[in-house]
């Protein structure tokens, strides 16, 4: 994918009060579907294809939370996105998205860095 390309998926995602809620809300602590569809105030199906979207542009990642009664696992989702940046310079656009460390992969480095 290009950085253009970059460019218009993420700013147009981030033109949508959904996807920007979502990355809100789940910046400050992991959050389900469910969670993140009464925060946002919006449908099932709306909070899922939002989800899919930040997903695809790794703006957010999922893990599952075992249920400890035996039930259902629940997903969990987390915002990567940290940053992003459009520098223009010498009549092109250069993209950057910054994203945090997942936690998993935070983890795998601190064992190893043992």
């Amino acid at each position: 994918m290009t950085d253009e390309e970059v460019l218009e998926d993420v700013a147009s995602l981030l033109e949508d009060d959904c996807a920007r809620g979502i990355l809100a809300a789940t910046s400050t602590r992991p959050m389900t579907a469910k969670e993140l569809q009464d925060q946002c105030s919006v449908s099932g199906p709306t909070i899922y294809r939002r989800i899919e979207d930040l997903t695809e542009l790794d703006l957010i990642e999922a893990s599952t939370r075992p249920d400890t009664d035996g039930g259902h696992h629940e997903q969990m989702y987390v915002a990567t996105l940290s940053e992003v940046s459009v520098r223009l310079q010498d009549g092109s656009y250069e993209v950057t998205v910054d994203r945090r460390e997942p936690i998993a992969d935070r983890f795998t480095r601190l064992v190893e860095e043992m």
